[in-house]
């Protein structure tokens, strides 16, 4: 067997029938009882387990559907394969509802890390670090906007008088950031490729960087690289848990973090959209 079939096997205690490889970093597994997983490798030490703990505390607020996970062991997460349909109206209206329910389930603070979930975590393939905070606008710049960007200062994405506009909109974020809201569970990277609309007409929910948080950062995400049937998920979301007055004026300031993120990993583009919702959102 490879190691693959073999870690299946051992952790779920059932023989396996085939595999076939999905990408560099999936596996599919079959076992002979019909049922289909995936294997995850991440080369990245401690992400498996961040994972795992994410997708458990997610799923155990008994609102959005994530995967099932069946255990974790080397950079190898091993959980059930989604079976994919498409996205409709009526699937979008119940993803809303249920998002506002799993945020609802709530955190111990902004930034606490799931239950058996390590402090330095990742979003993505880059690293973040969860340490809890009562304070979500000094959380959110402290441990979120600045450590990002300082990384794409230093490798190039942004020049430093460049830097200072978002440095300014950290020390206005308490007037900026609305209402105060208490810390809600959050998905944490909530774009739509880890949204899978499941054949049985529920979305599915992949790859989290789950940590407590402000709800609207996970709307922001949605809304960053766009969800098919956004608003009607957001009429779903509205009719659960009715969002704070000028949310969507605050949408800009809940994606620096993940624009942040991506300038580091992947350059200037995300930084020059990063300076846009900075200054916007100073200038609102």
């Amino acid at each position: 067997m490879t190691v693959c079939s073999d870690l299946v096997a051992r952790l779920t205690g059932r023989a396996v029938s085939g595999e076939r490889p999905l990408s560099g970093a999936l596996t599919e597994v079959t076992l002979v009882d019909g049922r289909v997983l995936v294997v995850k490798r991440s080369g990245a030490p401690g992400a498996a387990r961040a994972e795992a703990a994410g997708l458990r505390w997610l799923s155990a607020a008994g609102s959005v559907r994530l995967p099932e996970v069946h255990g974790h062991e080397d950079g190898l997460l091993i959980i059930d394969r989604v079976a994919q349909g498409r996205p409709d109206r009526a699937a979008a209206v119940r993803f809303g509802r249920d998002l506002a329910a799993l945020h609802a389930a709530g955190a111990p603070a902004f930034g606490a890390a799931p239950p058996d979930g390590p402090v330095d975590a990742y979003i993505g393939l880059a690293p973040m670090r969860n340490e809890p905070d009562a304070d979500w606008p000094r959380w959110y710049a402290g441990q979120r906007v600045l450590p990002y960007l300082r990384r794409a200062v230093d490798r190039g994405a942004l020049r430093a008088a460049e830097a200072a506009v978002v440095e300014r909109l950290c020390e206005r974020l308490p007037e900026l950031a609305g209402p105060g809201e208490p810390p809600a569970r959050l998905h944490g990277d909530l774009w739509s490729g880890n949204v899978l609309w499941a054949a049985d007409g529920h979305v599915r929910l992949i790859d989290p960087a789950a940590h407590g948080g402000h709800r609207e950062t996970d709307l922001a995400m949605l809304r960053l690289f766009g969800c098919p049937h956004l608003e009607r998920v957001l009429d779903g979301y509205q009719e659960v848990a009715p969002l704070a007055d000028g949310w969507a004026e605050r949408v800009g300031v809940h994606q620096l973090f993940p624009l942040l993120v991506h300038a580091v990993l992947f350059g200037r583009g995300y930084a020059e959209q990063a300076l846009g919702v900075a200054r916007t959102a100073l200038n609102g």
